[in-house]
């Protein structure tokens, strides 16, 4: 099997495995308790605490563990209107899914103006549009957009867009699932409202994620029940995927630079190999150098076995992704195609990439492709 659909969820570290074992079999206090038991599992929480807070420059009481950056989206969306007293929200029709339905939620249920702002070809926000769009805010305004696009890749330039922001009063939410650790991100170079993140996107457990909260923005909780997370999230910490993701976080942070230059390399090999392979085959998003290294987003010319290209690849023992892992367990239309724009007739196939991917296995995807579509 060879797996490349790494946008979707990483496989987790074995260092990673092995940092959670003990708080899965050995240290199960509850980390509210007061004995020693509770004590310990509490110091590991607020380790790990420091580890996020470390990362992106923050202070560790601007730092929340969640269940997934999906949760922390929506508690960002849906506390800025209900707490901030935001009335509109500037996104873009690419976003993740999470972003896109929180957004029409609180527009049925409350009322919030949307404007969704103008995207290119490549998946680029029109920041001329959105320099328009804050000028004459006369409400509190959220901007929520991608730091990098799920399907297609696209990088987006948050450093401006936070300026953007921070000069005309709007909060700011840029959504950094797929890029969290796998870049240098300050909250201090860069001011933001939020942040949001999830393990499993860096080689950490699926179910833990974390968001920032600036520090000095006071928003209520999306879950009601306890005193934890410093109130911001009821319910009982889940201590081991909490040390879990730290310790992925660690791990990508200490080896980064050699994983993405081993992961872009390949990323760079396959593209040049099917591009070369099937002549009429395009990259979507912004081509190769200003796109997130682990994504390859790739739309081949119409041919009588497109459609059935996915199943195939499955069947030869290739995960690969026509787009998003959140939309359901079939294959769908992309609304980030649609989007941009992209021809119908084009198959396109994301193969997204981790430290773990080898060359060899670059070409054994092009010759599989070769054999299904030659």
């Amino acid at each position: 099997m060879i797996y490349v659909d790494n946008a979707a969820t990483t496989p987790i570290s074995p260092e990673v495995f092995e940092a959670m074992k003990p708080w899965l079999t050995e240290h199960y206090g509850n980390p509210s308790s007061i004995h020693a038991e509770g004590r310990k599992a509490r110091t590991a929480i607020e380790q790990a605490r420091k580890t996020v807070a470390h990362y992106l420059e923050a202070s560790i009481g601007e730092i929340f563990f969640t269940s997934c950056g999906t949760e922390s989206i929506n508690t960002a969306i849906k506390r800025s209107v209900l707490d901030l007293g935001v009335q509109r929200i500037i996104t873009s029709p690419i976003e993740h899914h999470c972003t896109l339905h929180s957004v029409e939620a609180v527009k049925r249920d409350y009322g919030i103006q949307v404007d969704y702002l103008p995207v290119s070809k490549t998946g680029q926000p029109d920041l001329d549009a959105l320099r328009s769009f804050v000028s004459d805010q006369e409400s509190p305004t959220l901007v929520t957009l991608m730091h990098a696009n799920n399907e297609i890749g696209t990088l987006t330039p948050i450093r401006e867009i936070s300026s953007i922001c921070q000069q005309a009063g709007v909060y700011f939410l840029p959504d950094t699932v797929q890029t969290i650790a796998k870049y240098p991100l300050s909250v201090k170079e860069m001011p933001v409202t939020f942040l949001a993140g999830s393990a499993h996107k860096f080689h950490g457990p699926k179910g833990i994620g974390f968001m920032y909260i600036n520090g000095e923005v006071k928003i209520n909780p999306l879950i009601d029940g306890g005193s934890q997370e410093r109130t911001m999230r009821s319910g009982t910490e889940n201590i081991a995927y909490i040390v879990g993701l730290a310790k992925a976080l660690e791990l990508y942070i200490k080896d980064r630079y050699a994983r993405q230059k081993h992961i872009d390399d390949l990323r760079r090999y396959l593209a040049g190999q099917l591009l070369s392979a099937f002549p009429g085959a395009h990259l979507n998003g912004d081509g190769l150098d200003n796109t997130l290294y682990t994504v390859l987003s790739i739309a081949f010319p119409p041919h009588p076995k497109n459609e059935l290209l996915l199943l195939q690849l499955d069947i030869s023992g290739i995960c690969a992704s026509g787009g998003s892992a959140c939309t359901s367990g079939a294959e769908a239309a992309s609304h980030v195609l649609e989007g941009i724009g992209g021809d119908p007739d084009y198959k396109t196939i994301r193969f997204s990439f981790s430290h773990y991917n080898t060359l060899e296995e670059m070409d054994e995807v092009v010759r599989k492709i070769k054999a299904i579509l030659g």
